[in-house]
């Protein structure tokens, strides 16, 4: 559906994007990660067609995107801070919108307008960050887009109104098949909502895979010895990304098929062992942390 091939973007002496090569499924929902000035939000304005790339492709169904008026019309982006037209109402944007997208459904427009219970007739700069963020979506989800991006999507929604409009969009994920890209920070909040992360770290791409082989790929491992083996003996036959020793237990972070790791860790004669999962915030933290990002500088909402 979606195909970034070997993508580069510049800006000055800034490279921002770099060799970056990723591919979303349609229908899928699709998380990008990264640290702060990874990125992710020049890779989605080229991906909704805002910014060209330098080198390389990005394709929507086989079709680039900059410049391409059709391919366009079915996808939408909500940035950071939405933007809308001076001085106009909900109303006045529903205008604008059906006069540009040929999709445009006045009849979600209207339902959506009513649920959310927004007045239509109020200009959008005399509203709260929130709700100029719920008019932002209830304008896109009207233009019933193939493929929807959306950047910190949810940040400034009260709990419902997150919860409800989570719901519609997955109602067009489920329904339409629609496509739907999202970057945030709150990653207890991806974990929910995604099928597929990506990790984005200095302008690349460090892997993308199913969120649920990602889950079943990397361990936390919790054991202790009655005799402590040699350290580089013990840890030379697993992929660690993190080894931490608290008191008389080890914490160690690693890589693997779980029918690989239990039979080698048990080999050493544990007097404790305990292999557990890691969350979506665990596994971004120390994945960059094995990137050399410092873990101690993270700040994770």
């Amino acid at each position: 559906m979606i195909q970034a091939t070997a993508v580069n973007k510049t800006f000055e002496d800034l490279q921002a994007v770099q060799n970056l090569t990723l591919h979303v499924k349609k229908g899928s929902i699709y998380g990008l990660l990264g640290s702060n000035g990874a990125g992710k939000t020049t890779l989605l304005k080229m991906m909704a067609g805002i910014y060209k790339q330098d080198n390389g492709s990005i394709t929507i169904a086989e079709k680039p995107v900059f410049e391409t008026p059709d391919t366009k019309q079915h996808v939408l982006f909500i940035p950071d801070q939405p933007h809308f037209l001076h001085q106009s109402s909900l109303k006045d944007m529903g205008s604008f919108y059906k006069e540009v997208y040929t999709r445009w459904n006045q009849k979600r427009f209207e339902q959506l307008t009513k649920h959310f219970r927004m007045n239509p007739d109020k200009k959008l700069t005399r509203m709260s960050k929130g709700m100029q963020r719920q008019a932002a979506f209830i304008l896109t989800l009207s233009t019933m887009p193939d493929v929807l991006i959306l950047d910190e999507p949810f940040d400034g929604l009260d709990p419902v109104v997150r919860q409800q409009m989570k719901n519609v969009i997955l109602q067009d994920v489920a329904d339409r098949k629609m496509t739907l890209i999202v970057s945030s920070h709150n990653l207890r909040e991806m974990e929910d909502f995604c099928d597929y992360v990506g990790i984005m770290h200095n302008g690349g791409l460090l892997f993308e895979r199913d969120l649920d082989e990602l889950k079943t790929d990397i361990h936390k491992l919790q054991v202790a010895f009655k005799v402590l083996p040699d350290k580089e003996e013990f840890l030379k036959g697993m992929d660690v990304l993190h080894y931490e020793k608290r008191g008389s237990v080890l914490l160690i972070i690693v890589k693997g098929n779980e029918d690989q790791i239990l039979p080698y860790v048990k080999s050493f004669n544990p007097a404790i062992f305990d292999l557990l999962p890691l969350t979506l915030e665990e596994i971004f933290i120390y994945e960059l942390g094995g990137v050399g990002y410092e873990i101690r500088n993270l700040i994770v909402e």
